[in-house]
């Protein structure tokens, strides 16, 4: 017997050590992949965002909150105006009447089921709240917040988790019977699927169909790249199979459902089907038709090739192969089929998971950071915020309307930011960051210190209110040429903006007309500390005002964040609620982590607010914002103009019975705008205001508060009025009124209020 030759023993043993070699380094590689799937699976399977809400409208018996309040809020959530609700997201209306079945939803206290209600109206109230299963009335009843959007995803793709058992069966019957019919009989792999795939392929002469499964699909999602090559198919292979043997085909399609690509917005990915729905749609998941949930399944294939928004015929052919495929297969009896086919495509406007607001996501990152302690984003929490959509909306389409008819008088650079409070809460209901509402740049709201000029004005004022016994509404100020020099001998010569003088003023007249001499001359003879703690009490740093006469006008700078919180303090009876944005944070566990309760504390007179307020009011009846008045006449709308020096800012802070407006406009680089606060911001404000329908502002009347006739003489100067005095009463040269009282003077005056 011929024994072998060397040649053949090396060739022999180096394929068998490099079989050895291969398995062993087969094995290493699966232990390795092994490793990865698992610290990914039993990790945090993904970076999830959190998922911003805004404020929930409550609704009680007795709440100022209007028929199409209600009406325009469902319609803002997408609900369907049906004739006869039988399914959540549905209403129907009828005379101050609305019936709906509200959708189920996790809110901050815990999850909530669908519920069916009616709600009537009065005219300016709710009055009744009912079950419609059991006609039981309720006390409060919480409507779903809309969703807002995403914020701080620490990569660009989106998603909202929502578990496999939680989606509709018929996605799911779609998805497999498309993607994977083998799903529940294979191992991962599908030897099957790979011979059907030729065979369709060769008939077809080019690819039509794919061999890999949906447990592959994921792997390549979740671990690989879109490299094509042996290598890479091989490792998607290895890591199927190791996904199969360690996990349920349950958890394996719990993580398809959710991390499957379905498009693109903006930079951000879409991810799963539960953004899908919102994404092509506007509606949860669990509303979806057939037709619809067959679309986001036939996207799977290629998003960007079947993009209903731009292929709109080949979409419908993709979504309609779907339908045949489920009817096929039992999914879809024929009648459910033929009325899915018919189906329109039904889809929203292009490309909108929720409308953002730059603005305010800013302002809820820093409450974030300051308010929950460890803090870390990427854990998807959910965030429930104050932000009211339809004044949102309303104040970003004011915006786009008036600063392009404004720009023509200040030029092209105009820049404005708007912050909108709750008059008593605090709670910030929209934010405006620049004159592109929609533009995630520079957020002038928060960020951006300006001279605020007479804004500051309601504050020396209500300084001067809160001494009853030197100060009242008909208090006599001196109007005319006035020049201050301090200790170094530096003079300074306020003017008003007329520059006119009148002598003597009353005191409301002062604030209502914005007249700066007077202001100094009350601020002088009231203190600058008192007016700079006042101010401090109102909700500003103290140590941001100097202590110079100019600031009695609004010589620096202050956010418009920080305007309004002075003024919300003013229109709240003196009571300051911090301004937030942030209402509370919940976990993916449900464990709350924060949760804002409004609280209000007394920092000025109730009194002094209330003379200061009332004084506001005539600025918009007789004063600067006289406009507004002839917009607005039975509103009883409250209001301040301010213009800082050479015109550089011009600022209007509204107040109704709802809300606190503040707007500023300007440029970025502090060059002049030529408008003032009546003639930009003011218009701003009418714009809103018109559209948002005011709630009007009915000031209750604080203990202590009485009211008088007054008289005034040829210098203005005002004095109350004596019954059965004959004599008539002396005046000392300043026009100032010395003793006694007239019961025969230049002109009578309406009556007035003191404390």
């Amino acid at each position: 017997m011929k024994k072998p030759s060397r040649i053949g023993k090396w060739v022999k043993y180096s394929l068998l050590g490099g079989t050895l070699l291969a398995s062993a380094g087969l094995v290493k590689m699966g232990f390795d992949i092994n490793d990865e799937i698992s610290a990914k699976f039993e990790g945090q399977l993904w970076q999830l965002p959190s998922v911003v809400y805004a404020r929930e409208l409550t609704l009680e018996p007795g709440s100022p909150v209007l028929y199409d309040d209600l009406v325009q809020e469902l319609e803002v959530l997408n609900y369907r105006k049906v004739k006869s609700p039988s399914k959540p997201g549905e209403y129907s209306t009828s005379r101050l009447k609305v019936e709906f079945i509200r959708r189920p939803f996790d809110f901050r206290d815990g999850e909530q089921p669908a519920r069916h209600v009616v709600v009537t109206f009065d005219y300016a109230k709710v009055r009744k709240i009912s079950d419609a299963d059991s006609n039981r009335e309720l006390g409060i009843f919480a409507v779903e917040p809309k969703l807002l959007g995403m914020l701080e995803a620490q990569s660009d793709e989106q998603r909202i988790y929502q578990a496999k058992a939680e989606m509709p069966e018929a996605l799911i019957d779609a998805l497999i019977v498309t993607e994977d019919r083998d799903f529940y009989e294979h191992d991962g792999v599908s030897p099957t699927a790979i011979i059907r795939a030729f065979v369709a392929n060769v008939k077809a002469g080019r690819t039509v169909q794919g061999g890999s499964t949906l447990t592959q699909q994921l792997a390549k999602n979740l671990f690989l790249t879109s490299e094509r090559s042996l290598w890479r198919k091989f490792r998607e292979a290895y890591m199927a199979l190791i996904l199969d043997y360690r996990y349920s085909k349950d958890q394996i399609l719990d993580a398809y459902l959710n991390q499957i690509y379905l498009g693109q917005s903006g930079r951000d990915a879409v991810h799963g089907f539960a953004l899908g729905a919102r994404f092509y749609f506007g509606l949860p998941l669990s509303e979806l038709r057939t037709d619809q949930l067959a679309l986001l399944v036939g996207l799977v294939k290629g998003p960007s090739y079947y993009n209903p928004w731009r292929y709109p015929e080949r979409a419908k052919n993709r979504r309609d192969l779907v339908l045949k495929l489920m009817a096929d297969n039992g999914v879809l009896d024929e009648k459910q089929y033929s009325v899915a086919i018919n189906k329109p495509l039904d889809l929203q406007a292009k490309g909108i998971i929720a409308n953002k607001q730059p603005a305010y996501f800013g302002q809820l990152e820093r409450e974030l950071s300051e308010k929950v302690e460890d803090y870390k984003p990427g854990q998807g929490l959910r965030l429930f915020t104050t932000l009211d959509p339809r004044s949102q909306a309303m104040i970003e389409k004011s915006v786009n309307k008036v600063i392009p008819t404004l720009e023509s008088r200040a030029g092209n650079e105009l820049e404005t930011a708007v912050v909108i409070a709750d008059r008593t809460t605090g709670e910030i209901r929209a934010m405006v960051g620049g004159a592109k509402p929609g533009f995630d740049g520079f957020n002038r709201a928060v960020d951006a210190k300006r001279q605020i000029g007479s804004v500051v004005k309601p504050a020396v004022y209500l300084s001067a209110l809160e001494m009853p016994k030197r100060f009242s509404l008909a208090t006599s100020l001196t109007d005319r040429p006035l020049t201050l020099r301090d200790d170094k001998g530096k003079s300074w010569s306020p003017r008003n903006y007329d520059r006119k003088f009148r002598g003597e003023v009353p005191l409301y007249r002062a604030l209502a007309k914005s007249y700066n001499i007077p202001t100094v001359n009350l601020g002088m003879a009231v203190g600058l500390d008192k007016v700079i703690d006042t101010m401090d009490h109102l909700g500003i740093d103290k140590n941001e005002i100097p202590e110079l006469p100019s600031m009695l006008l609004g010589a620096f700078t202050l956010t418009p964040v920080e305007v309004t919180q002075m003024y919300q303090t003013i229109a709240n009876e003196g009571r300051r609620s911090d301004l937030t944005a942030l209402s509370a944070v919940v976990d993916k566990d449900d464990n709350v982590l924060y949760q804002s309760l409004p609280v209000s504390s007394q920092q000025v007179s109730e009194q002094a607010a209330w003379l200061t307020m009332y004084s506001l009011q005539r600025v918009v009846s007789e004063g600067t914002g006289r406009y507004l008045n002839n917009v607005l006449p039975s509103s009883r709308l409250a209001g301040k103009t301010g213009t800082s020096d050479k015109g550089r800012d011009s600022w209007y802070v509204g107040i109704d019975g709802r809300e606190v407006v503040t707007i500023w406009m300007g440029r970025d680089d502090n060059k002049a705008v030529k408008l003032t606060g009546s003639s930009g911001p003011l218009h701003l404000y009418a714009d809103y205001i018109q559209h948002r329908d005011p709630e009007p502002l009915v000031l209750r009347k604080p203990a202590q508060i009485s009211d008088f006739d007054y008289y005034q003489n040829k210098y203005g100067v005002l004095s109350q009025s004596c019954v059965g005095q004959t004599h008539l009463p002396a005046w000392d040269p300043n026009g100032n009124l010395k003793q006694g009282c007239a019961d025969k003077v230049e002109n009578f005056f309406k009556r007035l209020f003191t404390w």
